[in-house]
């Protein structure tokens, strides 16, 4: 790596023209004394229209040395140094797993303050963690798993989630993959590639290829393969600055059944909402543990949202028209070039009825679970957090909507894990309580069968003192009878129904500051 004590100063470009001294010192600190050397030779010998339309774009045409270092670093330990290695990383799958770890590792670890979790941390996690258990008897039938809590720094919960990730989003870089040779070959082959990379892909130097590397399904795929890894990666990290828990996107994502809590981001989250970071993390182990029960307990949970995952993850299709136009676009044969061409946003079409029905049956069933921890996390911390009702406000607001880190990341796997209809599933968990009781409140999640169903087609069974009886509802006539409910509810069980009238009134005090808060991250309304 070259000398960071530069005395050029490339972390900030301007439009200006640069002299070709200024060039060759971004060589020399870029790819170090030897290599920058060599590039630098390299330009010399370019046509002199070349070299004068490079220097003319300044420095706002070069990347930072130090990104650029930081991917080559990433390229090195990923093995991606030969196009043996290309090649093995193709073999293995369509997305590179060790690239994107380690692009992701060393993006979650920028800024990270806590880099070894000490056991005095993790012991202060886990007994909020115990402590949050036992209120939690109260409130479900559930067990717990008998593991104990994780505790994770940013670069852990990358190594913990990463795989699981990786495997929701294979699909989607198989068939991107699949179109990228497609396209290339079919509508580019015309172009030739005699030896070295032309036309397309033209820049300020060809690229001399291998002949075992001119065909152009095989470039094409290692490229994509690359690409759709370094995106990847970047996005993976990224979200490790976010995320607090390991249910922070519903689904289960580690071997461990109890969960895991990022306190590094449990610090940071507290100082945003001002609120006693104790209370935040006893809140918090409180939601990962009512995740974890419900999960440890409902063998099938996780089956069924893989197989709905992986069925919308399928059902996605490339548009090769808006693919040929991004490989266009590209001004180099490489994978940040090409990077837009393996974006779901630019290339995707996701709105066939396979894709509709698996959402729709994907996103029911996170409202249910989160609807089922809502439920359940209030009614368990009411006596014990005083600002649970702002933490669960913010927390419901959050799901609907997503950071920036969140969105994106789920841009590549393919899927937007978003309950859209939360509060309708909380509601309806809250009065299967009031009728039911707890046990039967939870019975429900015995078999996939036994669920009430939200949104048009909606079932909810309901039991009296006599018997069960099923109703068949209206949207309309659901919402009446939740209010009916609600007005009941207070007079059947006051000690533990929430009353509506005080929630209310902290809702709308909060609601401005929540709103503050999530729009200093993210423009959008929630969809609910």
């Amino acid at each position: 790596m070259s000398d960071m004590n530069s005395t050029n100063d490339f972390s900030e470009f301007d439009d200006s023209p640069m002299s070709e001294d200024d060039l060759r010192a971004w060589m020399l600190e870029t790819f170090g004394p030897f290599e920058g050397q060599m590039a630098w030779q390299e330009f010399q010998q370019l046509p002199e229209y070349m070299r004068d339309q490079l220097l003319r774009e300044g420095r706002k045409g070069l990347p930072n040395p130090r990104e650029i270092q930081s991917l080559m670093q990433a390229f090195t330990e990923s093995g991606m140094n030969s196009l043996n290695d290309m090649k093995n990383a193709l073999d293995s799958g369509p997305i590179n797993r060790r690239l994107a770890k380690n692009i992701a590792q060393q993006r979650a670890r920028e800024g990270e303050k806590i880099t070894v979790v000490s056991s005095a941390l993790a012991s202060r996690v886990r007994s909020a963690a115990s402590e949050t258990n036992l209120w939690l008897d109260s409130a479900t039938s559930l067990l717990p798993s008998r593991q104990p809590m994780s505790v994770y720094t940013r670069n852990e919960w990358v190594e913990a989630t990463l795989p699981a990730w990786i495997d929701f989003a294979t699909p989607i870089a198989s068939s991107m993959n699949t179109a990228l040779s497609e396209v290339f070959e079919e509508r580019f082959g015309a172009m030739g590639m005699d030896g070295e990379v032309s036309g397309l892909f033209a820049g300020p130097v060809n690229i001399p290829l291998p002949d075992d590397m001119k065909d152009p399904s095989k470039l094409m795929a290692v490229l994509g393969n690359t690409s759709y890894a370094m995106q990847f990666g970047s996005a993976a990290g990224s979200l490790a600055q976010e995320v607090r828990g390991t249910f922070d996107q519903v689904i289960a994502l580690t071997k461990n059944e109890s969960g895991g809590i990022v306190p590094e981001n449990v610090t940071e989250y507290a100082k945003k909402l001002d609120i006693d970071e104790n209370e935040v993390l006893s809140y918090l182990t409180l939601v990962e543990n009512a995740h974890a029960r419900l999960f440890h307990n409902v063998p099938w949970l996780m089956p069924q949202f893989s197989a709905l995952i992986s069925k919308y993850a399928r059902s996605i299709s490339i548009d090769l028209d808006a693919m040929e136009q991004q490989l266009r676009e590209a001004q180099a044969m490489n994978p940040e070039s090409i990077a837009g061409a393996v974006n779901l946003k630019n290339v995707g079409v996701s709105d066939t009825p396979e894709q509709r029905e698996a959402l729709r049956k994907l996103e029911t069933l996170l409202a249910l679970v989160e609807g089922w921890v809502d439920c359940v996390v209030w009614r368990a911390g009411v006596a014990y957090l005083p600002h649970i009702d702002q933490l669960r406000e913010m927390l419901r607001r959050e799901r609907v909507t997503g950071g920036a880190a969140a969105r994106s990341f789920e841009t590549l796997v393919g899927l937007s894990l978003r309950p859209r209809k939360l509060r309708e599933a909380s509601d309806m968990w809250e009065t299967l309580t009031v009728a039911e009781g707890e046990d039967g409140r939870d019975a429900h999640w015995q078999h996939p069968d036994a669920l009430p169903v939200l949104a048009d087609d909606v079932m909810f069974e309901l039991k009296n003192d006599s018997a069960k009886s099923t109703q068949t509802l209206s949207t309309a006539d659901f919402e009446e009878l939740a209010e009916q409910t609600a007005e009941e509810a207070p007079k059947a069980d006051t000690t533990e129904s929430p009353a509506s009238e005080q929630t209310s009134t902290s809702r709308i005090d909060w609601d401005s500051e929540l709103s503050k808060l999530l729009d200093a991250e993210d423009p959008e309304k929630p969809m609910e």
